[in-house]
């Protein structure tokens, strides 16, 4: 996981590792993370950082806050993702994140999303090629994780504790017997099309 570190790290360059949790639900904010590690810091994680069970990454997000020079983190939420789009929500909220290093940083390493802003290497599979970016995943989910159990508090009949915002069959049925939360986000097939249908129907 370190193949792409460790030729920045002897050039004596810090490396910034950015990834987010929440491209994909139709509930809640996207959320980024950046994270800074000491050079030539050992992989302590292992494989696909998505992978991990809940206990895996509670355990690694407290030892990443412990050993890390440096964590931002961001969450840019569902009106500000209807208003410009999956894409340019996850980019703005990686910026954010990056700027919440508040340290400086030379080259910055992202799973797939590309930013122009910044020298930037955007990996395919980030989160397994660069242990950087694997863990900033992992801060990334388990605070988005946390605010997603804070909703499911708010909206129960939705049961974010366990969907996470993300398009089960049960989030799916619940949204055919309720009406859409302030959190869902109204751009998004099926909830686009409960919207419009409700539209439709009391017009």
């Amino acid at each position: 996981m370190l193949e792409w570190e460790i030729p920045l790290w002897e050039k004596g360059l810090t490396v910034a590792g950015v990834d987010e949790a929440g491209r994909g639900p139709l509930a809640g904010p996207v959320v980024a993370c950046a994270v800074i590690l000491p050079p030539f810091t050992q992989p302590f994680i292992k494989g696909d950082s998505k992978k991990l069970s809940s206990k895996e990454r509670e355990d690694a997000y407290e030892y990443i806050k412990q050993i890390a020079l440096a964590v931002g983190t961001a969450v840019v939420d569902s009106t500000v993702i209807d208003r410009l789009n999956i894409l340019k929500a996850t980019k703005l909220a990686m910026e954010r994140a990056l700027q919440d290093l508040k340290m400086k940083f030379d080259v910055v390493i992202t799973d797939h999303v590309k930013l122009e802003n910044y020298n930037c290497i955007a990996l395919t599979k980030g989160d397994e090629k660069s242990l950087s970016c694997a863990c900033a995943s992992i801060v990334a989910k388990v605070l988005r994780d946390r605010i997603m159990e804070h909703y499911h508090q708010i909206f129960p009949q939705f049961n974010f504790q366990k969907n996470k915002g993300y398009p089960t069959k049960e989030h799916i049925k619940s949204l055919r017997l309720n009406k859409p939360t302030i959190i869902h986000r109204k751009s998004f097939m099926p909830v686009r099309q409960l919207e419009l249908y409700a539209q439709t129907r009391f017009t």
